[in-house]
């Protein structure tokens, strides 16, 4: 199979479970929503869940897969299975050992490390919540840091369902704790924490048992200095910095949330909403492309590698750019539609559709930033994308800081995007320096300005079928947003037709391979 028919299986396969997680995401949210709304319990565990995921991101899914995904495909192409499965093995022991000691440190310090998050809170019950919550949801980062690692071992295999299906669980365990704990009457925010706890384990065991049916068994084992993991330690150090960087940029969002009432919450559903595209497209993409584009500097095959980087973003780009459009030009109605009942009143509806619109406008530049990074990581150049998260948290702080007596809690969405964008153009500009695999191609080059038309349309089409929604009595108010969404998305595929952004035999030929 080429590398394009490849990677977009892999894309289909991971996009549809994402898409799959996403979806179940969205109901919890909705759960969380209509028992809690953005009042203290809820922004208690916002702030407890954050925690864990914000260590997760820096050492699982940021330094340690960063480091671990090219060496691990290497070896596999280099030296076969069986010194791949040791490789996996001891970057698994040393992974435990390391997690162990950092879960008893942050256990011991938790409720500085709440201060760090959310100071405007110090003194409160609220802070006092979070500090119980984080407790027991901080165990997590070792089960998920277990199962991305695993999920990478799945990756480098070509076998990306397990891996993309596994956070689905997370999320039927949230919904299943929300609703028990409502009938049972039981305190909703340590229900939540205790799902939590519980997924973990049944994530790291869906990936493990996908892991052995392959024929490889990676169990922890004492730990041991290698130079296979002072290589992860040289590659991975910086790519850890790097994602410190990037998470300190939400670190600053959620301070300075936490000195606005229900802000937390606000910025928590937008962000939710936007992760959806971001999560289905961006994640799915860099999923498959980092082991493909790790083959291909193995094999010294640059054409190769700008083949794949360029179908990537053309594929992303196709799906992104509607999306956001789409989120700037009818962000309320969407909101109001996902979460808008029980104690999520029309006030937070108004705020979380601010902070969306703003969000949407980075969009693009979420996507892109997991694409145009991967080249370098593949490469295991590291060092080069942490002095520029460097530059993107400085740009946020300074502009997050700066507006915040203007904009208030919006100021968060501002910095974060602007931020991105920082990013995105400094990658950009050094690879092409570099000559590296950013280069655009012919049909990239004239297929994305008709993505941008196309996207342009459509949120004119979308802003005209909302004004009509709204002149319809409140009882269709509901069939008629759901109408406008199935409607826009008709208009933007048809017109990306039309204009040459993508084609039937794109469609065909990526319905085939998938058939297959």
């Amino acid at each position: 199979m080429s590398t394009g028919g490849r990677l977009v299986r892999g894309f289909a396969t991971v996009g549809g479970w994402t898409m799959a997680s996403r979806i179940m995401g969205f109901l919890r949210d909705i759960c969380i929503a209509a028992f809690l709304g953005a009042g203290p319990v809820a922004e208690a565990f916002f702030i407890a869940f954050r925690l864990p995921n914000l260590f997760r991101r820096i050492f699982a899914e940021g330094a340690f897969n960063t480091a671990f995904v090219p060496m691990f495909s290497k070896r596999l192409e280099t030296d076969g299975k069986e010194a791949a499965e040791e490789l996996a093995i001891t970057a698994m022991s040393a992974l435990v050992g390391a997690l162990i000691v950092l879960t008893l440190v942050v256990q011991l310090a938790m409720p500085w490390f709440i201060f760090a998050l959310a100071s405007g809170h110090a003194g409160t019950e609220t802070f006092d919540l979070a500090v119980s919550l984080a407790r027991i949801t901080f165990p997590y980062i070792m089960l998920m840091s277990l199962a991305a690692l695993l999920s990478g071992v799945l990756n480098a295999f070509g076998r990306f369902a397990a891996a993309a299906a596994a956070p689905v669980m997370l999320n039927v365990m949230l919904i299943g704790s929300v609703l028990l704990a409502a009938l049972m009457e039981w305190n909703v925010g340590y229900a939540l924490a205790i799902g939590v706890f519980i997924s973990g384990f049944v994530q790291a065991g869906v990936v493990w048992y996908a892991v052995s049916r392959l024929g490889l068994r990676i169990l922890p084992r004492r730990p041991r200095i290698t130079p296979d993991v002072r290589r992860l330690v040289i590659i991975g150090v910086p790519a850890a910095l790097a994602g410190g960087v990037v998470q300190i940029n939400l670190l600053v969002g959620t301070q300075i949330a936490s000195y606005f009432e229900g802000a937390i919450g606000w910025l928590w559903y937008a962000d939710r909403i936007y992760q959806l595209p971001m999560g289905v497209i961006g994640i799915a993409v860099g999923i498959v492309l980092l082991p493909e584009l790790s083959r291909q500097v193995r094999r010294a095959d640059g054409e190769g590698g700008r083949n794949a980087v360029n179908r990537a973003t053309e594929f992303a780009m196709l799906l992104t750019l509607p999306s956001a459009t789409a989120l700037i030009a009818i962000p309320e109605p969407l909101v109001s539609l996902l979460f808008e009942r029980g104690n999520f009143t029309e006030a937070d509806t108004t705020a979380t559709a601010q902070a969306l619109a703003l969000y949407a406008l980075g969009l693009p530049a979420f996507v892109l930033q997991r694409i145009l990074i991967l080249p370098f990581f593949a490469r295991e150049d590291t060092k080069t994308p942490l002095r520029f998260a460097c530059i993107s948290m400085a740009v946020n702080l300074g502009i997050s800081l700066a507006l915040m007596p203007l904009l208030g809690f919006l100021s968060v969405a501002v910095g974060l995007t602007v931020a991105t964008w920082t990013i995105v153009a400094l990658l950009w500009w050094r690879a092409r320096i570099d000559d590296a695999e950013l280069y655009i191609d012919d049909r990239l080059r004239r297929r994305g300005p008709r993505m941008i038309l196309a996207a342009i349309a459509m949120a004119l089409c979308s802003w005209a079928m909302m004004a009509f929604v709204d002149t319809l009595p409140a009882a269709f108010e509901t069939v008629g947003i759901i109408g406008v969404v199935i409607g826009s998305i008709a208009v933007y595929f048809g017109l990306a037709l039309a204009f040459g952004a993508s084609s039937m035999q794109d469609v065909k030929g990526a319905l085939r391979r998938r058939a297959r």
